[in-house]
């Protein structure tokens, strides 16, 4: 297990730095030059020149790659452009928005994906069954950018519930976790779903009811924990659905997360912040996906490592 967790984690590390390689020849390639965002009006090539050497663009490319990779591993990813911040204190302040967004949809999913995932396999092919395939399909067939609008049109300008942009208080969260949960939880209630069904066909759920334990027990404690190990790596999946999906819909609502930062620094190109926020969400797609491979020993006493 140690020897699997060790190796996972080398594995990790060698995928970051594939990213961190590929995303900083992405923004050095593409096309736009970040000194005339630093130098702003000044037009004097003596003082450009003298900008393009202080922040290190003269150099050749693999020269600033490897400088800014030596001072990332220390914890230094440089200045922002545009914000004249530092880049780690740039993404601190922004980072609490879009935890706690995620943190609300990811409640708001789970808290309807798995009792509604449960109940349909449970009651197979009954009106209820059908029901909540419908709008697990439609929920999944709508794109957050369309359902956001359409909430704000709703919601906010005819009925003025919610407020439509900033993040002042518990309400300006409302409706985007409530469009990043229940897209979540669509696909999670179908993936919860269609395995349930596959273990509550097993011949030790039939004994479990044979021995005349009451269904919750049967369902509980001998379907689900079975049904698991499917179910957890869907999990990773949509914990990196939450990470991506949030850029779109802090946009739209105006959330000052870290997704809108990295849209706002793309455009201006300002490259420090940009490669500091794929790291840091690759990093948390990779963390996630390590924790489920580590909780599939627990989920299954028989999957082991060795």
């Amino acid at each position: 297990m140690k020897k699997f967790i060790l190796q996972r984690i080398l594995l990790a590390f060698l995928t970051l730095f594939g990213i961190t390689v590929i995303v900083f020849s992405l923004m050095h390639l593409a096309p736009g030059d970040p000194v005339s965002v630093i130098a702003g009006r000044e037009t004097d090539p003596k003082i450009v020149a003298a900008i393009r050497e202080e922040w290190g663009f003269n150099q050749p490319i693999y020269i600033q790659y490897f400088t800014w990779l030596g001072k990332a591993m220390t914890g230094d990813f440089g200045m922002s452009f545009v914000n004249r911040m530092n880049v780690v204190d740039l993404v601190a302040s922004r980072l609490p928005y879009t935890i706690r967004l995620n943190l609300i949809a990811s409640v708001i999913g789970l808290s309807i994906a798995f009792p509604v995932g449960i109940l349909s396999a449970v009651r197979k092919y009954s009106i209820f069954d059908y029901i909540s395939t419908f709008f697990a399909l439609l929920s999944q067939s709508m794109p957050s950018f369309w359902l956001s609008l359409m909430m704000i049109s709703i919601f906010s300008a005819k009925l003025g519930w919610f407020p439509s942009s900033g993040s002042e208080t518990w309400k300006h969260y409302i409706m985007p976790a409530v469009i990043l949960g229940t897209t979540w939880a669509a696909g999670l209630t179908r993936m919860i779903r269609s395995s349930m069904m596959e273990v509550l066909t097993e011949d030790y759920v039939r004994t479990a009811r044979a021995k005349g334990l009451r269904e919750s027990v049967v369902v509980y404690r001998h379907a689900l924990r079975n049904a698991m190990v499917p179910i957890a790596t869907s999990l990773a999946y949509w914990i990196a659905y939450l990470v991506t999906g949030s850029v779109i819909v802090e946009v739209i609502f105006a959330l000052p997360g870290i997704g809108r930062l990295m849209i706002s620094s793309l455009s201006n190109r300002d490259y420090f912040v940009v490669q500091a926020v794929i790291l840091l969400t690759s990093s948390a797609v990779l963390i996630a996906n390590l924790a489920v491979d580590v909780l599939y020993v627990v989920i299954d006493p028989r999957i082991r490592y060795d």
